[in-house]
């Protein structure tokens, strides 16, 4: 039966208005999602790394330094003298804010993990004490250090190996001088590098504080864009010409990678598990030494063992970050023992990007890039293609890797000589 042209024409227009009534009511639908995120996240966006709220962060500090709020090693050089100055903006990273500054005309890095004194928990002891007080309980505050470290690092230590952390000395502001010693402790960051620098120069160097910011070194640091990840000239100052002197910088690097996670896994009391592995996490020296620079995701084993251990209904819900478990569905428990390791993590997501691709214009047979490449995809992959991919480990791929390295290595020097 044929619909009159009136009726047609009438369904169309209610059709069109439907359409435009349906468009207007989506555009207001997402309109009012999108500012309801910008409030619930406008914290994110004021995260942004400026260099005005870098010179407002650091002239506050200066601010309760004069005020004699806090105080440290180089508050005078930052607030008085100006031999400590304020560059550029690093960034900010979930309230941590990393700055540079020159120190004598020497790059170093300024650490946060707030932006304001104000913002770390204060001492209790504190208070119930009075100013220069003999009978101020030091034994007291040693044993809150050191509770202090075991909930940083899950490691108990005993006085006599707390020297970086707790000189010991009463000077005449003890106060001022405890309450920012302790804004440091509250910062697993600062309690890493400061324990490892005398054991470990993979870690970076503490130069000194000032409050609740620490300087380190500055060192040229890895970027997942950068054609070698590293800048390897920044790092030694001079230009890399050739081929040959690029490859062999990066020979060097992954054998210190090599060497960093031996010592790692085995110089410490207990392992040190790395669980956010990519180059902008490590920087290195002008000696092509691996350094960690941000080990906010690194646990020695008493830590990792109780942050692995959680409910869990799949392999998946045991995962952290780069540190993997395997879920026990008897009791629906991940296990404590990490099933993944440095190692595979490191062939996975830095030797990958090497091999063979920054070899092949070098003098390195092609047998020995392919032996190589071949390792480095069975360290980040290893086991059976059955089994799933966090639950291979290869014990071999360590020796393995630094035959071939060494070899590599032995190819570049004869072929300069």
């Amino acid at each position: 039966m044929k619909v009159p042209m009136g009726i047609r024409r009438l369904r169309w227009k209610l059709s069109r208005r439907c359409t435009i009534l349906f468009v207007l009511f989506w555009t207001v639908c997402w309109v009012l999602v999108a500012t309801l995120f910008l409030q619930v996240h406008r914290s994110v966006f004021s995260e942004r790394c400026t260099d005005e709220k870098s010179r407002r962060i650091l002239a506050g500090l200066c601010h309760d330094y004069q005020g004699g709020t806090l105080m440290g090693d180089l508050c005078e050089d930052l607030c008085v003298a100006g031999k400590l100055v304020y560059q550029r903006c690093l960034y900010y990273e979930r309230g941590k804010k990393v700055l540079q500054a020159t120190w004598h005309g020497q790059p170093v890095v300024l650490k946060s993990k707030k932006e304001a004194f104000s913002n770390f928990q204060p001492l209790d002891l504190l208070d119930e004490e009075v100013e220069g007080s003999k009978d101020f309980p030091e034994a007291e505050l040693l044993l809150m250090v050191a509770i202090e470290v075991k909930n940083a690092l899950g490691l108990e230590l005993s006085n006599s190996t707390m020297g970086p952390l707790w000189s010991g000395r009463r000077g005449p502001h003890w106060k001022v001088q405890v309450a920012s010693m302790w804004s440091l402790l509250q910062q697993e960051e600062y309690i890493y590098f400061s324990l490892l620098q005398d054991f470990s120069r993979h870690v970076l160097q503490v130069l000194g504080s000032c409050g609740h910011f620490y300087a380190v070194e500055y060192l040229a640091a890895g970027h997942p864009r950068h054609r070698t990840l590293f800048p390897l000239e920044e790092a030694i100052g001079i230009p890399l010409v050739s081929d040959q002197g690029q490859a062999k910088a990066i020979n060097n690097i992954a054998l210190s990678f090599l060497d960093m996670v031996n010592h790692f896994d085995n110089d410490f009391s207990h392992r040190l598990h790395l669980c956010d592995i990519k180059p902008e996490n490590f920087a290195i020296r002008s000696d092509f030494t691996v350094v960690a620079i941000d080990v906010d995701m690194a646990f020695f084993e008493p830590k990792m063992r109780d942050i692995l251990e959680q409910n869990c209904t799949g392999d998946e819900d045991c995962n952290f970050f780069d540190c993997f478990s395997k879920c026990d569905l008897r009791i629906n428990k991940c296990g404590a023992q990490r099933v993944n390791n440095n190692l595979q993590v490191i062939c996975d997501k830095i030797f990958r990007h090497w091999f063979p691709s920054n070899f092949r214009n070098s003098a390195i047979t092609l047998q020995l890039q392919e032996q190589l490449e071949k390792a480095v995809h069975e360290c980040a992959d290893p086991g059976t293609q059955d089994m799933p991919h966090h639950q291979r480990v290869s014990p071999n791929s360590f020796s393995e890797l630094y035959r071939l390295l060494q070899a590599t290595q032995r190819e570049l020097q004869k072929s300069e000589d």
